[in-house]
This record gives structure tokens, sequence and C-alpha cells, in this order.
């Protein structure tokens, strides 16, 4: 599939928060210097692995399950065009705006005129992963408007000033002691004698928000779902936040990637059994709002759902790429990662840290622009046999550092192994290699290793020692042993 509803199949842009600042290496040693930050996340992550693994075990057709889900998923993205044809009719028949943003600077534009359209100059935001990527709260801000997060650990990211740092829990690099700092130095009307007890830390928040909830006029939110046949739209939550968010105010704009259809309501029930226990370890999210069109006198009474592809014709163009439009965004890939374990989601610079977001930012900006990041990883394969749509991030990781290599055309390395090869495609040539590598042995005689070479060698000691190559080669030795 080449083109979207006419729409050429091309990188967007203005991305938002896709891009990173600094390649993964870089931010990464950065980030592992922080002995903090990984005490955190790995306490955190080691909770959230133990409560999954729990309610997944309780589970006999798990495995089932999951290759529902991503037949489903699969199925879904062969007809994605029709699908999305059939939602906008859904939800327009039933008093509903659709609007299509084909790239962040749309959608931001969008959202913005329809806030100003409703008198507005603030919004309420339940957690939505695509007004991040879209950089909406920045883009509000241009222009006056202020956007309150009302999820509490992305009120704890706003009000410290800081950046998300997993899909799911985006505040995990905090512990609670940070977290009642941030909250006396940046949340009005926080008490003078707080303490990081967290019933005190969610009651202070609680007062804070419910202030905002009952004078916003606009609400912003994302969409875990949205059925096709009916025109509803799904929003899952463990706080209670998103509900006030989706029900009070009088206005609601829903921001959705594409990808977020279902066909049918039979179809929602397979994720809404595979999302909950493999991101919060839950039998069932403890609030699960629908929402189809308006309903006169209950809800918004105004809603508008904005569709967003921000480079995912791009990603559904690639045949092998596309599974990555599969993800529920789950984050249960992040917590079996041990990269992501020790480094944490600031170091992979996007929106979507962790192996799905080394594999989704690339293919949403463009491989170049990401470059780094499908390199983030051991190729361990925790994540696919994690992903409850059974993704697999690893072969697709192999598959976008196979596309940077032909982009980035020859490199040191592809040079020297095409040397190297050519050596050793020779008799001749091989035995005066060898011959030639016994000139090692002048290095590295005090630990048997060689830890250090000049450039452009050096690129490889910097990160790994050579062995020291040995007295005689294997065919000397042989000579030897049957002379």
């Amino acid at each position: 599939m080449t083109t979207f509803l006419g729409m050429p199949a091309v990188a967007p842009r203005g991305v938002g928060q896709l891009r990173g600042d600094e390649p993964f290496p870089v931010a990464a040693r950065r980030e592992l210097g922080n002995e903090q930050l990984r005490r955190n996340l790995g306490h955190a992550t080691r909770t959230i692995r133990a409560k999954r693994a729990a309610v997944v075990g309780e589970v006999p057709d798990w495995e089932e399950l999951r290759l529902a889900g991503e037949a489903l998923k699969a199925a879904t993205m062969a007809r994605l065009p029709e699908l999305l044809v059939q939602l906008e009719e859904q939800v327009t028949a039933r008093g509903g705006h659709v609007h299509w943003a084909r790239d962040a600077n749309e959608a931001n534009a969008i959202v913005a005129g329809l806030v100003r359209a409703a008198g507005a100059d603030e919004v309420v935001k339940v957690k939505s992963m695509a007004t991040q990527e879209i950089g909406l709260n920045e883009a509000l801000q241009a222009q006056g408007i202020a956007a309150w997060e009302t999820d509490l650990a992305e009120l704890i990211v706003q009000l410290g000033h800081d950046k998300p740092s997993h899909i799911l829990v985006p505040a995990i690099h905090r512990n609670r002691t940070e977290i009642r700092d941030i909250f006396l130095a940046s949340m009005e009307g926080a008490p003078a004698d707080l303490t990081d007890e967290p019933r005190q830390l969610a009651m202070a928040a609680r007062s804070y928000l419910r202030r905002k909830f009952l004078s916003a006029k606009v609400a912003v939110s994302g969409a875990n779902f949205a059925v096709a046949e009916t025109g509803t739209l799904a929003v899952v939550e463990s706080e209670g936040n998103g509900r006030m968010c989706l029900t009070l105010p009088p206005t609601l704009i829903t921001v959705m990637g594409i990808e977020k259809l279902v066909p049918t309501w039979t179809d929602l029930e397979v994720f809404l059994q595979l999302l909950p226990r493999s991101s919060t370890g839950e039998r069932m999210n403890p609030y699960t709002s629908l929402w189809t069109g308006v309903t006169p006198g209950d809800g918004p009474q105004d809603f508008h759902l904005v569709l967003l592809d921000n480079g995912r014709t791009a990603v559904l163009a690639d045949e092998v790429g596309r599974s990555a439009l599969h993800c529920i965004r789950c984050s249960a890939c992040l917590n079996v990662c041990p990269v992501y374990e020790r480094t944490g989601g600031h170091a992979y610079g996007s929106v979507y840290p962790g192996p799905i977001g080394a594999v989704l930012s690339p293919q949403l900006t463009g491989v170049e622009d990401n470059a780094s990041l499908p390199y983030a990883s051991s190729l361990c394969g925790a994540c696919f046999d994690a992903c409850p749509v059974r993704i697999d991030i690893p072969s697709l990781l192999v598959h976008l550092r196979a596309k940077h290599v032909e982009a980035a055309g020859p490199s040191a390395e592809a040079i020297s192994m095409a040397a190297v090869a050519w050596v050793m495609s020779g008799a001749t040539r091989f035995r005066g290699g060898e011959r030639l590598m016994r000139l090692g042995r002048l290095l590295g005689r005090r630990r048997d290793r060689i830890s250090a070479l000049p450039p452009p060698l050096s690129a490889w000691t910097a990160s790994r020692d050579l062995p020291r190559p040995p007295a005689q080669s294997f065919r000397e030795w042989w000579a030897n042993r049957n002379a």
C-alpha cells in the first residue's frame, strides 16, 4: 500500500516529539550514570513484571488470545482505509465531527482552532500518547492556551518540567520523595506539611485537579481503541481522572492515531482482555470509558475526533515494518527489556521509548532521523515473548538496521569487512594475512588482550577487547603435529 485515502505515504512534517536531540548511545551513557534513576526503574519494572506474570498465569488460553490479537491487528491494517471511512460515517451520524490530520502541524492547528471556537484558553487532558507525539501542549502554549495534564503521572512530569520516561507510567523514574518535592515547588495550593506518603500525595493532586475539572470548557483525550461499526471510542485508565475529562467539559476533542481501529465490538473484547493484564497487571482496568458521538443532556455536547496520520501511512507501506502499528501501548516490552531497565525512557529521545519506540519512532520519522534507535537493543527477544499482540520486535530491529545501512551507503565497517572477505577468499592471501596478524603479538603482552589500537581501529577497541594473536596459526600447528 503506497497511498492512504489519496495521501502519499511519506514521512510527516512537524513530527513533534519523535526525534531525539542526540544519538541513543550518547544519551544512554549519561543516563547510566544516574544511580537513583536505575534504582527507581529497577524497582518499578520488577514490580510490574511480577504483577503481570501473576494475572497472565491465570488465563489458560493466553497464547490463543495473543494469536487472536495478532490476527485481528493484521486484518485491520489490511482494510484500514475502508474501516476509517466507516468510522467517520458512524461518528458523524451520531452527532460528532471528524477531522483528518496529515501531520503534527495540521493536528495542532485543528485542536487549537477548536479550543478557540469554544471560547476557551485552557484545556484538561486525559493521557494521550498521540498528543505527546505531536507536541500538542507546546503548540497550544504558543497560542496562549494552557493544557493541564490530569493523569497523575503525567501531572508529575508536567509540574516537574520533565519528559515522560515510560508509556504507561510516565513518572516511573521518580520516587515518592522526589514527587513530594515537585508538588511543593510547583503545585498551586499544595499543603505546606505535605509528606511523601502515597495517600497524601494522591489527595493533594485530587484537590488540585478538581478545580481544573470544574472550570474547564474543553477536554482533550486520546483513545485506546475505536470501533468502526458503531463509531465508539474507548479509553481505559486506572484513576478516574480520565472519566472526569470525558464527561464534565462541554467540548471533547479526541486525537487518535489512525491505527487504533478495531472493526467490531467482538474484536474489542479480545483487546480488553489483553491490554490490562499486559500493562498494569490487572484483570480489568478500573475505568473503561466508552462513548459514541453526542448524547443530548449527557456528557459533552460537542465532540470532535482528529484522525492522525503523522507518518503512519509510510509505516503501512512497509510490508515488514507495518506490524509496529499493531502496538496497543501496553508497555510490556519496556518492562522486560534489559536495555530500557538500565537507561530509562529519556535516552531514546522520543515519546515512544523502549523496544517498541526503537522500531516505531524511526519508521514514523524516516529511519535516518532516528538512525541509532534500531541499535538500542540486545536482540534478546524478551519483548516478543511479552507482547500481547506478538509483534516480532527483534526482526523489525534487524529490518530497520538493514534499511539504515542501505541508506547510509558504504561505511568504514563495511569496507573493512569487504577487505577481510577478499583476504580470506584466497589461500595465498589468507596465509599472508595470518603472518601479518602475528605482528599483533607485540601488543597486549601484559594482559594477553589488546584493549587499545590507534585510529581508526580505536573505534573498535573503545568498547571491545581483541584477543592477542596466537604464537602460531592452526595450519602451522597442524603441520608440526603431523610432521
